[in-house]
């Protein structure tokens, strides 16, 4: 059986994705956390959300915890700091990130 897609009303097909899920926050972690660095280096402000998304990261074991943990090690760690808030998919508020000082000159990874 084959599965059909309805194209969208402009004619283009939805880029059919199915979310990959890590077990293993420590393999997560190491998976996703280039990506974070990469994007703090900029010193442009960023949701979490919509980094996942735009690179099409895996979701963590534990969707509902795993992020804001990972959010805090970063903080922690001097990669990124708070910058104000921005909004998800459905307009709940969330933090807006940007890179720190360190990470943009190389200093914090």
């Amino acid at each position: 059986m084959t599965a059909t897609v309805q194209p969208a009303l402009d004619g283009s097909v939805p880029k059919s994705r199915v979310q990959e899920r890590i077990d293993n926050y420590e393999t997560w972690v190491e998976r996703v956390r280039p990506t974070y660095v990469a994007v703090a280096k900029t010193g442009q402000p960023f949701l979490f959300w919509k980094v996942a998304r735009d690179h099409e990261l895996p979701d963590p074991p534990d969707r509902d915890h795993d992020w804001g943990r990972f959010a805090a090690t970063l903080h922690k760690d001097g990669v990124t700091r708070c910058d104000g808030f921005g909004h998800t998919r459905d307009k709940s508020a969330v933090r807006r990130w940007r890179g720190t000082v360190a990470a943009m000159q190389g200093r914090a990874a």
